[in-house]
């Protein structure tokens, strides 16, 4: 069923519009709280950072220490995940740079200590009575003073030549170093830059909920036969910014609280934000081959795995079937239609080789007939990790999130949903 844009009247509207500000406002470089004691705190955390980073380069070795002694001496208290999870990206920084540090003294002292071993032998060989070193001396060692000036010069020529290339090698690492440690310095400032604007799509979610404004569009098929929906009312403001946006995926009490996109292929938003910049966290985006207009059997969207838990990285905690017990539902609406889904299956896999026969879940968008779909519900279920206890019917419409899983090569890790409501 399509909303049509409704009004609220009276008491009740201004009620439930001050309620889903106080949501919207509850909301600190992406992360949701829960009351008002607990979003203060992280918007002070949130302050608290700004002044430091304010006057602190992050991409500058001596300021990371700096900032780190002082965080390890208590000068600065923060009160919230926010706070904690700066201080734990400082930290970590921190210790890249030290450990190296630790390998440059490494690599100096082993030349220290093998030019030290090389003088030692000199000496020895010196201290060696003359018989004993006349016997001792290979036959076939031949000393720079066995050659004449001429060729004297030209071999110190090539043994400077080589002097001057271990240095600029030894330069050159020291530069990578540097530039790493900026690039880890510039890699939180994206981030907390996604995380604003993730804020305020959410905030423009719940603004366009409130409104009556709607619109049609035909954004992915030719086939003016096909009549396209009115735009939910809570989607109708992102979707002006960027019509490419499809759809919103969340996973109530998890960092999965996204938009999802789509466009004609696969690849783009790899490495794209929602306002088209490149950012390697890339945006969830939705097979180009689903259509949500015509409708198909299976809505199979992508995100990245990233170690900081943006995108789908925490997708695999469903893993564990406590987890799943504690989150059983996913939210997909698309800009037309509300979902809530069921999880019925989570299974790892991989991409395959198109020689290779085998099920492909990745291929899996819609069933030719009752016994494929079936056939498909089966390999799945051969696969789950566990038994929910959840199973699918022809008719039934899937949902099926995907992210990278690093067990193997070109691995997957895979949770199938079914429609409920």
């Amino acid at each position: 069923m399509f909303l049509k844009g409704s009004r609220m009247q009276g008491r009740d509207r201004n009620d439930r519009k001050g309620d889903r500000m106080a949501e919207v406002k509850w909301i600190v470089e992406g992360r949701r709280f829960r009351d008002e004691e607990e979003y203060q705190a992280a918007l002070r955390d949130k302050e608290l950072i700004d002044s430091i980073t304010s006057s602190l380069k992050l991409d500058n070795p001596k300021d990371i220490e700096t900032l780190y002694l002082e965080l390890r001496k208590g000068k600065y208290t923060f009160e919230s995940v926010v706070g904690r999870q700066f201080d734990d990206n400082i930290y970590e920084l921190y210790h890249k740079m030290k450990r190296a540090e630790q390998e440059k003294q490494q690599e100096k002292a082993a030349r220290k200590e093998k030019r030290k071993q090389q003088v030692e032998k000199i000496k020895n060989i010196k201290n060696m009575p003359k018989a004993s070193r006349q016997q001792k001396k290979p036959e076939n060692r031949t000393k720079l003073e066995d050659f004449d000036k001429d060729m004297q010069k030209q071999i110190m020529a090539v043994l400077r030549k080589k002097e001057r290339k271990r240095k600029m090698l030894i330069a050159g690492c020291l530069f990578m170093c540097i530039i790493s440690f900026g690039y880890l310095g510039a890699y939180y400032q994206v981030s907390a830059k996604s995380a604003r604007e993730f804020e305020e799509l959410s905030a423009l979610k719940e603004a366009g909920a409130q409104s009556s404004y709607t619109k049609e569009v035909k954004i992915h098929y030719t086939d003016d036969t096909v009549e396209t929906p009115d735009i939910l009312p809570e989607y109708s403001l992102i979707h002006q910014k960027n019509q490419r946006l499809i759809g919103w995926v969340k996973i109530d009490d998890t960092i999965i609280d996204y938009p999802v996109m789509q466009t004609v292929n696969n690849e783009y938003y790899l490495d794209h934000n929602f306002n088209q910049e490149e950012d390697r966290n890339g945006c969830i985006f939705m097979d180009y081959q689903c259509d949500v207009v015509k409708g198909c059997d299976n809505i199979i969207l992508y995100g990245h795995h990233m170690k900081s838990g943006k995108m789908f990285g925490t997708l695999n905690k469903y893993s564990k079937e406590s987890y799943y017990e504690e989150h059983p539902t996913i939210q997909f609406d698309t800009i037309y239609e509300k979902g809530t889904y069921q999880v019925m299956y989570v299974f790892r896999s991989k991409v395959y080789s198109e020689e290779e026969v085998t099920f492909k879940y990745y291929q899996f968008i819609n069933a030719a007939s009752e016994k494929e779909f079936n056939s498909a519900m089966n390999e799945m279920a051969a696969l789950s990790l566990y038994d929910t206890g959840v199973t699918a019917s022809y008719g039934d419409k899937l949902l099926t999130l995907s992210t990278c899983d690093y067990q193997e090569k070109a691995g997957r890790f895979v949770v199938v949903a079914k429609k409920i409501s």
